[in-house]
């Protein structure tokens, strides 16, 4: 008796780790799209729910953005069904807000599908994802934290598919004999993560020889082990000091006081923050020369007095 194609079989087994990883989990959501990559994911769901006695729920996002796109997402949920899972519902989202249409749509898909969880909801990111947010990091400066990719544990979100080439979904697809939908927006030059698809990747592909998506995804992969070291020097410091004393700051280095001072500022309700927000506000430690306060988004406002740093909304002033 011979056992399920190579690929089917890759992705069942990473989906299976990963649930495994993430603890008991009352149910998974899988978000669909009708692409190869979240149907093969969704075959290796209903597989490896049906092992572990977990429900499985299809959770399909309709943007509204394409002319038929209620069609496209009824027909991703029905192909889930045939797939095996529980139930499948199509969520029907807004794309607004700012930086474009890309970023809107993002923020529109993640808000619908954590609104409607029922537990761990697994996307289909691949290693080519990985490689191209990698590329998109390095492209905009956004530091090491954007450089060092996805987490495939971040719940409530799970990426099984983060060391899974593109190309084992599509083999995964043909073996189970399904049609992925071709969403037409990933071959659009409008979008950059479209170019970067076609035109950026295979281009450094061909001069370097091959690997280059395999290589980026090690590099996200190194780079978010040294993240979350700081990021547990970080939170340390702040379970120690219950206010950020300049004094007990200044000597630290320059990239763990940024990190203590990321999160202290989110705890404080900042968002948004980029790094010339935070080189700023480190400034008040590391480059005192009695300057003013540091507004960040939002209208909150970061103020020294007194050896302490303090934020505040421009109502209530500093110290």
């Amino acid at each position: 008796m011979t056992g399920p194609h190579p690929a089917v079989a890759a992705i069942r087994r990473a989906v299976r780790d990963l649930l495994v990883r993430s603890g008991h989990q009352p149910a998974v959501d899988v978000a669909v799209s009708g692409g190869a990559d979240s149907l093969a994911l969704t075959e290796g769901a209903v597989f490896t729910g049906r092992k572990l006695g977990v429900p499985v729920r299809a959770l399909v996002v309709d943007h509204g953005l394409q002319e038929g796109s209620t069609e496209v997402a009824e027909r991703a949920a029905e192909v889930a069904r045939k797939l095996g899972v529980d139930s499948a519902e199509v969520l029907t989202v807004e794309v607004a807000g700012p930086g474009g249409t890309e970023a809107a749509a993002r923020n529109a898909r993640y808000a619908a599908l954590r609104a409607h969880r029922r537990g761990i909801v697994l996307l289909g990111h691949t290693r080519d994802d990985q490689a191209e947010t990698v590329l998109l990091g390095l492209g905009r400066g956004s530091g090491p934290r954007s450089i060092s990719g996805m987490r495939a544990l971040d719940l409530p979100w799970g990426r099984p598919l983060l060391d899974i080439p593109r190309e084992t979904t599509r083999a995964a697809c043909r073996a189970l004999g399904l049609t992925p939908w071709e969403d037409p927006h990933n071959s659009d030059p409008r979008y950059t993560r479209a170019r970067l698809r076609a035109e950026v990747l295979p281009l450094l592909e061909d001069v370097l020889q091959g690997g280059v998506a395999a290589a980026l995804a090690r590099t996200a992969a190194q780079l978010r082990e040294d993240s979350e070291a700081l990021d547990a020097l970080a939170d340390d410091f702040l379970a120690r000091h219950c206010e950020p004393a300049v004094e007990a700051l200044h000597p630290l280095p320059a990239s763990l006081r940024r990190r203590i001072l990321r999160a202290w500022l989110a705890g404080a309700g900042a968002r948004d923050l980029s790094d010339s927000h935070l080189r700023a506000v480190d400034d008040l430690v590391g480059r005192w020369r009695g300057q003013g306060g540091v507004w960040l988004p939002g209208g909150l406002v970061v103020t020294r007095a007194r050896g302490r740093l303090a934020v505040n909304s421009p109502e209530t002033g500093g110290d």
